[in-house]
């Protein structure tokens, strides 16, 4: 059997899966012998918890059990997603050879140069100054994003991330959802903003859209502001959620 435990830190909200959880986890897992694959794509990109704290999540392969999966790759926490270079590590060796048995019947190779910049962003010479770069660009622009839902708290919610590079915001009128879809295609065409409706995660999630803020500063504030003039002068023409 296996469990999913989805990203960790999650997409698209920001929150994380806290340590005793984890470990509750874990325990169930070795009882039904389940193997858990835990995706950690975002997980060295936390900017709102410390590994200081006693619930600070380790990686599911610091958990002492040897059925756990754990995937990643530079194209998140990193900010290399053009080289399209990931990995898969688990502390069951049954496990890595059946994952190398399955890619050898669909990736014939990897490019070369690929994996030169992959190793040159994860040496010790690089790679705590590219975390530092993003941990701080992901600091300085999620409180931009607080000060707007701040500032639109009459229709908007939301639990603050921290840790990643997205966020997963409700927006409401009058206590209701409004249709996210619509939001989101207004706000593209007659402002130029890009957010990603997160009712497609399932109907408990209408009104939601989920934000990338870890870009460059610059384009966060001129996007914010662009959703502010917005929510001024169309929010209220947006339909609600059926």
């Amino acid at each position: 059997m296996y469990a999913d435990l989805c990203s960790n830190p999650n997409n698209p909200s920001g929150a994380v899966l806290k340590k005793t959880l984890l470990q509750n986890i874990v325990e169930l897992a070795q009882e039904k012998n389940i193997t858990i694959l835990s995706d950690e794509v975002y997980r060295p990109l936390f900017h709102g918890i410390t590994p200081a704290e006693n619930e600070f999540p380790p990686s599911i392969l610091s958990m002492g059990y040897e059925n756990t999966i754990c995937t990643g790759s530079l194209s998140k926490a990193y900010s290399l997603a053009g080289i399209r270079t990931g990995w898969i590590a688990s502390r069951s060796r049954d496990i890595i050879e059946k994952c190398a048995e399955a890619r050898d019947y669909t990736t014939i190779s990897v490019s070369i140069l690929d994996q030169q910049v992959a190793a040159f962003a994860l040496d010790q010479n690089c790679i705590h100054s590219l975390l530092g770069r993003n941990i701080a660009l992901a600091r300085t622009n999620l409180e931009l994003l607080e000060r707007f839902v701040i500032k639109h708290d009459e229709y908007c919610t939301w639990v603050k991330p921290v840790a990643g590079t997205t966020a997963f915001i409700k927006f409401s009128r009058d206590g209701q959802p409004v249709d996210a879809r619509e939001l989101c295609k207004q706000l593209q065409e007659k402002v130029g903003v890009m957010f990603l409706p997160g009712d497609c995660f399932g109907e408990e999630f209408k009104g939601y859209v989920r934000i990338g803020y870890v870009n460059r500063t610059e384009i966060i504030k001129e996007g914010l502001e662009q959703a502010r003039l917005f929510m001024r002068k169309e929010f209220d023409d947006i339909p609600l959620a059926s």
